[in-house]
Parts: structure tokens; C-alpha cells; sequence
């Protein structure tokens, strides 16, 4: 089939966001597109599994979509001749390592249609407290294949653990860490979740020139919210195509996370955290993103960045 390329005036630039999808509750794209959209994106949404819920219930139903899947959905839209009007991509929890091929030849075709496009990487594998929850190969896709090929990367503090092989007790060994990711290419790394003392939690932002930490009261959420991840990659992706400035995109991104957070928080009441039923600790609390919107692009408190000396 030929290419037919669509011109539109004024045509709406947009995000190609390749991640997991889940019916009920918030996670991958059920937790990133619609923030996208009401921060004023555009989103092209490809999934790479299709659950019930996520995993964190500790049963779901669903399959993975698999890597021919994601190749075929990047292809229509070649076939369209419309990827030069993709401004980034953004990838999350992939359902097997092949869909990792998948997504390095939907950024390549990207950024041949759009040099200035910007690959945005969350590189979801695992977690504090529950460990590795992904199938094997694919922590080895995340630090060999899709890491080299980020313009920004957004692990949390145990993914970066597991990127750099370097373990983090200080904001020391986080700007450690972050140089590592430098070192492989990456033009900005986002740690989304740092717990330097007791009680606060912190986000971490580089350029390679300039380091910026920022701290938030410790919300009592147990395991953490699923889906918390993968919205503040989605969110920091937004402001800072709007922005193009880490410090303002970091204050940005923090002001609406935590708002969203405190929100869904009482919105549940502690009582609903935990059940009896959850002989596993398995975590039942859901983020109220459709309630709470009004944070995404007005959010009612806000944080400042440090800057790091290092």
C-alpha cells in the first residue's frame, strides 16, 4: 500500500503512547492517556496487553497483544503517512521482551519522519517491597535496547537500581546512578520516587548539567498506587514538550502528582486500602483521575526544586 500522506492546517501534533491497558482501575495507558488529553495532547494509544485489572490484585485476567500487534498498529499509521506528526513516544510496561523490538522500530520510523520527536521511556519492571513483577528478558530490553535510545528515561528509585546495578542509600548514589544513564545516551533522567528520610519522598531530575531534587509529604499508601508511574511519565512528558525547562517541568509534574494522590487518598479512606481477602498484602487502591482532573492543569499546591550541587 502507498503512503498517503494527511495534511491538515493547523494539524494537532500528538503522542504515540505504547504501553499496557487495563479494564477496570488505572494503569499503562488507562493511566496516561487521559492525562495527556487534558493537559491539551493529542494521543495515539497502542496497547501492549489487555488485563482486567492490573497485577497488583494478584489475579487479573487478559493477554498479552504481543510485538506483531504493535508493529502492524505503527505500520497503519506509516501507511497513513501521519508519523511526522508525532512530537514523542512514550513507552511502559511491556507484555514480553519482543514488544521491546516493536517499540525500537516505532521510534526509529518516528524520528525519521520527525527528527525533533523525543523518545520518552518508563522503564517498568519492578518495585520497592514487591520486587520484579515483569517476565524474564525484559529488565535486559530496558538496560541493553530501549535505554540507549531514550531521550528521557523514568525509572523509579528500585529501576534505577536495577539499570545502573548501583545501589541507592543517598541522593549521592542517585546522582550516581543518573550519571550512568548519561553515560548510555540519555538526555534526561526523572527518578520518580526517592525516599531520602523518613516520612518525605522525593523526585530526582538531570540534564547532565544541571541536577534538581524535589520532596513531598509520604502519603500513607502502603504498596503505592498502581498506575502512579506511569501518569508521572505521561504528565513530565507534557510539561516538558510545553516547557523544554527540567526545573519548571519537575515543579509542574510534583504539583499534580501530589495533588492526585492526596485526593484519591481521602476520596478512599485508609479502611479500603487493605482486605481481609489479601493474604498477599495485595494492593487495592485506585487512583481517581476522573475526579480529580482539575489537578492535571491547575493544581492547587505547589513544591519547589532544589537544586543539587554536585
Amino acid at each position: 500500500m502507498d503512503k498517503q500522506k494527511i495534511f491538515i492546517k493547523g494539524f494537532q501534533m500528538a503522542v504515540l503512547s505504547i504501553q499496557s491497558h487495563v479494564v477496570f482501575g488505572y494503569a499503562g495507558n488507562t493511566a496516561a492517556v487521559f492525562p495527556l488529553q487534558r493537559l491539551g495532547r493529542e494521543v495515539w494509544a497502542i496497547n501492549t496487553v489487555e488485563f482486567s485489572n492490573h497485577t497488583g490484585y494478584g489475579s487479573w485476567r487478559g493477554k498479552v497483544l504481543g510485538a506483531e500487534l504493535v508493529s502492524d498498529l505503527v505500520a497503519g499509521l506509516e501507511d497513513r503517512g501521519v508519523l511526522g506528526r508525532c512530537e514523542a513516544v512514550l513507552s511502559g510496561y511491556l507484555g514480553d521482551a519482543a514488544s521491546g523490538g516493536a517499540i525500537i522500530d516505532a521510534v526509529k520510523k518516528v524520528k525519521k519522519e520527525n527528527p525533533g520527536s523525543l523518545y520518552c521511556c518508563d522503564p517498568v519492571m519492578g518495585d520497592t517491597g514487591r520486587g520484579f513483577y515483569v517476565k524474564p528478558g525484559i529488565p535486559d530490553m530496558f538496560k541493553n535496547e530501549l535505554l540507549p535510545l531514550a531521550d528521557i528515561v523514568c525509572p523509579n528509585q528500585f529501576e534505577l537500581e536495577a539499570l545502573t546495578d548501583i545501589k541507592i542509600n543517598s541522593v549521592n548514589d542517585a546522582i550516581r546512578a543518573v550519571n550512568v544513564l548519561h553515560e548510555r545516551g540519555v538526555s534526561i533522567a526523572l527518578v520518580t520516587s526517592f525516599r531520602e528520610t523518613e516520612g518525605k519522598l522525593g523526585m530526582i531530575v538531570s540534564d547532565k548539567n544541571n541536577y534538581y531534587k524535589i520532596t513531598t509529604p509520604e502519603l500513607p499508601l502502603g504498596y503505592g498506587a498502581a498506575g502512579t508511574g506511569d501518569m508521572t511519565s505521561a504528565i513530565f512528558l507534557s510539561r516538558y514538550l510545553e516547557t523544554k525547562d527540567i526545573e519548571k517541568t519537575l515543579e509542574l509534574c510534583t504539583a499534580s502528582i501530589y495533588g492526585i494522590l492526596e485526593a484519591s487518598y481521602m476520596a478512599s479512606g485508609s479502611a479500603d486500602l487493605f482486605t481481609a481477602s489479601d493474604t498477599n498484602n495485595n494492593f487495592r487502591f485506585e487512583l481517581k483521575i476522573i475526579e480529580t482532573q482539575k489537578e492535571l492543569d491547575s493544581p492547587s499546591r505547589l513544591f519547589k526544586a532544589e537544586k543539587i550541587n554536585t
